[in-house]
């Protein structure tokens, strides 16, 4: 996965590199697709929801340009396998889903293999998660139509944020930062995800 899918495009760096050799990601899908967990695209892991592809973790995970210290937010807990990455990487990691028995099983996950530094709520991903803020960084695994001013005001100063904002048909992974009290965006590149469900993105069906 690593010779193969990251350092070909683009991922150098060392500690990324390292996180995603080590965590191992087919205890993040069902058994049935324990062979298919280290392939190049993304995987079900029920209730509409998908582990997205190694290639997309790992970029997104760069661009948060980690260096031990952060306290992280992620928006979309989803199996738990971006958590855990960004485990291996941060000093904490606060994590929020809005899918009951997606977080369920990504906490037992997490239990066994022992990432004490993850906290985990249910609850509107959208709307952040104030009582701990401000973050260092903030990753957002779904993708709404703008960017969330929530996580906006709980980013630190100086922060970055790396999110998908789009349309239901595509979106562009964005970089925000901020610094000096100055907000910038940055497009990276085309992606897909799944929906951003809250009140600062979309509705639920």
């Amino acid at each position: 996965m690593v010779e193969e899918q990251l350092l070909p495009r683009g991922i150098d760096d060392p500690a990324v590199l390292h996180a995603m050799e080590v965590v191992p990601r087919h205890l993040f899908v069902s058994d049935a697709l324990h062979a298919q967990a280290y392939g190049d695209f993304p995987l079900p892991i029920g209730h509409g929801q998908t582990i997205s592809q190694p290639y997309v973790v790992a970029l997104m995970t760069q661009l948060l340009q980690l260096t031990g210290q952060e306290k992280v937010l992620e928006i979309g807990t989803g199996c738990g396998y971006q958590s855990a990455i960004l485990a291996a990487l941060c000093e904490r990691v606060y994590t929020v889903e809005r899918i009951k028995p997606l977080l369920a099983r990504a906490r037992r996950t997490f239990d066994r293999l022992q990432l004490y530094n993850i906290m985990s709520k249910i609850a509107d991903g959208t709307e952040g998660w104030p009582e701990n803020a401000p973050f260092a960084a903030i990753i957002v695994t779904a993708a709404g139509p703008l960017i969330p001013q929530p996580l906006v005001d709980q980013l630190a100063d100086p922060g970055v944020m790396v999110l998908p904002v789009g349309d239901l048909e595509g979106q562009t992974l964005m970089v925000v930062r901020k610094e000096g009290g100055v907000v910038t965006t940055t497009e990276v590149e085309s992606v897909r995800f799944v929906k951003l469900v809250g009140t600062y993105g979309w509705k639920a069906a």
